[in-house]
């Protein structure tokens, strides 16, 4: 089973079906924070969906496709972060991240991601990390950007965001660029 300590009180672990009830709970206190730049939110209305997250999220664990884990601070699930999808033929990862709304401000989401790079460039062999975020979400933004991450550019009106269709700027980190 996949974990990984980034410091005393936090880690990732992998999703297990057990986390179900703390993470529904998590997103359906943090609902109006999480949905105004998640769209998967909406359709999150009960536990059962969340199962079937997880349950999406270990398969693409078993076939080398993504890492979905939670994101455990002082022994609760306050959020969920990995790569979103793992293209093994190119060398290449996309990360991604929620947090509780609780949890923001503290720098967690930046020690979470940089955590999730060196696993990726040391562990996974990656060549490459892609972070993309809606171009008016300043904090998710700021994360790539602190990182070191180059912004490759903005996909115009990329998604759908309950009633209006958002830019997505697309930042990557290349293996030698986090190496010097």
């Amino acid at each position: 089973m996949f974990t990984y300590q980034i410091y005393e009180e936090l880690y990732l672990k992998l999703l297990e079906p057990s986390d179900a009830p703390a993470i529904f709970s998590l997103t359906d206190n943090s609902r109006e924070h999480l949905k105004e730049w998640l769209p998967w939110v909406d359709h999150t209305n009960e536990e059962k969906d969340t199962r079937a997250f997880i349950h999406e999220a270990r398969l693409g664990w078993a076939e080398q496709k993504a890492v979905s884990a939670a994101i455990v601070f002082r022994e609760s699930i306050i959020g969920v972060a990995g790569f979103n999808r793992l293209d093994q033929q190119n060398n290449l990862g996309e990360i991604g991240y929620w947090l509780g709304k609780d949890y923001q401000g503290k720098g967690i989401i930046t020690a979470v991601t940089g955590a999730l790079i060196s696993y990726g460039f040391d562990q996974l062999g990656l060549n490459k990390i892609v972070i993309k975020a809606a171009a008016a979400n300043a904090k998710s933004r700021a994360v790539p950007e602190r990182l070191g991450f180059k912004q490759e550019g903005v996909l115009r009106q990329e998604h759908w965001l309950r009633d209006r269709y958002v830019d997505i700027v697309v930042y990557s980190l290349l293996n030698e660029e986090w190496k010097n």
